[in-house]
This record gives structure tokens, sequence and C-alpha cells, in this order.
């Protein structure tokens, strides 16, 4: 027995035999992690949810709308992809987001429904205010006129002499989103017949107010009327063509001043001050009068 040991001794301390096992216990080593890595990559993920169909924008998920498939970790790796069905279903489909059939359910494409944003005052730009300008199938030509085109807003009225104008009243307008009678936006749902009501874009305060001026003038039959930006618009018979000026002018001279409907503005907001305050007051006395 003694001398089983003194000759393991001899042999762990041989240098080379220290050098050979070392080299084996790293090979095992590298060999067993490595198969561990490629095992952990490969091995599929259970239950990840998919889309059974194609889910149009501003949709609300629901549970038939999802199936279920195993899917190999590195895949998952690759990107934001939502592997918990809790978190999808009762939720909607982003404004700008189609999900195809048989998709992955992602983190940006996937939000509550008091976030889901209105892409028409998403584009709004600063200082601009959002307009709806009434439309139908025919003054779209065919429902041909779509976000991001841009348009030039002309208008038809008969001035004080009886006389049938018609001229470009604004130009190069971009608009931002069209909708139908409902609300909804005629382009984002490729699977319903939804039909144009309104154009929306956005404009300064003097043309919000001017195109608001120019939409209540019926005794003067006035018509606005979009046009694709670049077409030019000539007067037929009996129409005189008339510039961007001698229409707003028209508006101004018939209707409201801007600083009377200011004024009216300010003074709406100082009555619904009064009135807050004065019940403010009337609710702060009734306590005191309890107490």
């Amino acid at each position: 027995m003694n001398n089983f040991i003194i000759s393991l001794n001899r042999f762990f301390k041989n240098k080379n035999t220290v050098t050979i096992l070392g080299v084996i216990a790293v090979i095992l080593i590298l060999f067993f992690g490595y198969r561990f890595q490629i095992n952990k990559m490969v091995s599929p993920v259970k239950n990840i949810p998919i889309a059974t169909k194609t889910i149009q924008p501003r949709t609300e998920i629901t549970g038939d709308m999802i199936e279920y498939v195993n899917v190999a970790p590195v895949v998952l790796d690759k990107g934001n992809i939502i592997t918990n069905s809790a978190a999808i279903i009762g939720r909607y489909s982003n404004y700008n987001t189609v999900i195809p059939k048989g998709s992955y359910f992602y983190n940006d494409t996937v939000i509550d429904e008091a976030k889901l944003p209105d892409s028409a005052f998403v584009n709004l730009k600063k200082g601009e205010i959002p307009y709806n300008f009434p439309v139908d199938i025919n003054s779209t030509y065919g429902n041909s006129i779509f976000p991001e085109n841009y348009i030039d807003i002309y208008m038809k009225a008969y001035n004080e002499e009886g006389k049938l104008m018609v001229g470009k009243l604004i130009e190069n307008v971009k608009v931002l989103a069209v909708k139908d009678s409902t609300g909804k936006h005629v382009f984002e749902n490729t699977e319903e017949d939804r039909q144009p009501a309104y154009l929306i874009f956005g404009v300064k305060s003097e043309i919000n107010i001017l195109l608001r001026k120019a939409s209540y003038m019926n005794n003067f039959s006035v018509e606005l009327f979009p046009v694709p930006h670049g077409v030019v618009v000539k007067a037929e018979e009996g129409e005189t063509l008339v510039t961007s000026e001698t229409l707003k002018n028209f508006i101004n001279a018939n209707t409201v001043p801007n600083d009377e409907i200011e004024d009216k503005t300010e003074e709406t907001e100082q009555k619904k001050t009064t009135k807050k305050n004065t019940s403010s007051t009337t609710d702060d006395t009734s306590s005191s009068t309890t107490r």
C-alpha cells in the first residue's frame, strides 16, 4: 500500500504529468462549456406568441389573434420580442404598424390604448393648428389624395357684383391624414373600404381663421376644394381668375375682423374663469358654513 502511495506521489510530482493533466482538463472544460452553450442556444423556448392573422393599425389584440410556437433562443436575442401573451392581449397595434400573419409581437409595435397617438397630431409642426377640411370621394379625385401629399386650397365665390371668382387661397399644404366620417384613418386599414370625409393638415393661426371664415360665407356661395400642388386650375367660362390676396381681402371684408374673434375668445375664457372662481368661492363658503 505504501509503495502505491509513493508511486502515485511521484506520478503527480512529475512536471510532464501535471502538464498533460492540465491540458486534458482545459480541453474537457472547453468541450463541455462549448456544448453547454450550444445546447443553450438551440434548445427551443416554448410558447412564444405569434400573430394568427394580419393585424391592422389601431386594432385591439385578442386571444384568437395569437398562437404559440417554439423558438430558438438565438432568435429571441436578436430583437425586442414579447415572449408573454399577457403583455399583448388587450393592448393595441401601434398607429403606424401592420403586424403580418406569422410575425412575432415587438415592444414598439404593441402599446396601451391610452398611449395610442393620432398620426395627424404626431406630425403637427410647432405653432400649427390642425384643420379638418371636408371632402368626399369626388373632391379627392377618387380617393387619390394620400397622407404626405401636398395640396393647394382653391376657392370659388360670387363677389358683391354677382360675378363668379375662382383662385388659389393657400398653397403647398401637407396632408397629415385622410379620415372617414367616423374619424378613422382611410388608408391605415387595407381590409376595410373607408371613404374620405376629411383631410387633416396643419396651418398657422391666421390661415386657420381665414379658412373658417370662408367656410361660413354661404351667402356668397363659397366653395373650397383641394387641388394637388403643382396642378394649375384655369378659369372656366363665366369665371374670373383672381389672386390669393384678392380672395383674402374679400373674405376679411365680408366677415368679422380677426381682433373681434380674438376678443370674443378672451371674453369667453374670462367668463369661464369667473364662473370657476365664483363656484370655488361658493363651495368654500358652503364648506365654512357647514363647519
